[in-house]
C-alpha cells in the first residue's frame, strides 16, 4: 500500500474552517485512512513568539502556496549519535 497526501511539507496551507494558517510540517498517517497534517504558524509580528502547531484532517485543508521552505535532508541515524542509551526491546 502506497501512502498518498495532497499537500508536501513545506507547503503553506489554510484551514477553511477557522483561517489558521501555516507551514506543514509533518504527515500522520492513520490505519482507517486519515491523514492529518501538522502545521506551524509563523512566528508573530513582533517575531517574539513561536505559536504551537496544530493538526488537522486533509480534507478541511486548502493549499496557500507551494513549499514555502526547503526541507532539509534527515540526519542519519535520526536523533542524533547517543551512544549511551539502552536499545529497544525485542518482541
Amino acid at each position: 500500500m502506497e501512502l498518498e497526501s495532497k499537500f508536501e511539507f513545506g507547503d503553506k496551507v489554510r484551514d477553511t474552517v477557522t483561517n489558521f494558517e501555516g507551514t506543514v510540517t509533518a504527515i500522520a498517517f492513520y490505519m482507517n485512512g486519515c491523514v492529518r497534517y501538522q502545521v506551524q504558524p509563523a512566528l508573530t509580528k513582533d517575531k517574539t513568539q513561536h505559536p504551537d502547531s496544530v493538526m488537522f484532517d486533509e480534507q478541511q485543508l486548502e493549499l496557500v502556496k507551494v513549499k514555502q521552505v526547503k526541507i532539509i535532508k534527515p540526519i542519519d541515524p535520526p536523533g542524533g549519535d547517543r551512544p549511551d542509551l539502552p536499545g529497544l526491546p525485542q518482541l
